[in-house]
C-alpha cells in the first residue's frame, strides 16, 4: 500500500494516498475549534477493495489521538467505519 500523507492548510486538511505523484485516495476535514469534521472520502477505482478508505480513517484517528482532538465523521463512509470500529470511540466527538 502506498504511504498516507497528511496535508494541512489553515483550518482545512486531508489525508491522501499518492502513487507516482497522482492522488488515488483522499479524506478531507475541517477544523472547528477542538473538533475536526471529516467531510469527504474519495477512493479511486484502482484502490477499491484494498481497504484504502479504512486506512485513511485510521490515519485520521491516529492523528486525532496525537493532537488530542475529537473527530466528527459527517462523511457517510467515515461514519460507517466509526460505527463498525468501537476502538475508535475515544476520538469520537460526543
Amino acid at each position: 500500500m502506498e504511504k498516507i500523507e497528511h496535508l494541512r492548510s489553515g483550518h482545512r486538511g486531508a489525508f491522501v494516498i499518492l502513487r507516482d505523484g497522482e492522488k488515488l485516495a483522499e479524506q478531507t476535514y475541517t477544523v472547528a475549534g477542538s473538533r475536526v469534521i471529516i467531510d469527504h472520502t474519495d477512493v479511486d477505482d484502482r484502490l477499491r477493495g484494498t481497504g484504502a478508505g479504512k486506512k485513511l480513517v485510521q490515519a485520521a484517528v491516529e492523528w486525532a489521538r496525537a493532537e488530542n482532538v475529537k473527530l466528527m465523521p459527517l462523511c457517510p463512509f467515515a461514519k460507517s467505519v466509526f460505527d463498525k470500529t468501537p476502538e475508535y470511540s475515544d476520538v469520537l466527538a460526543k
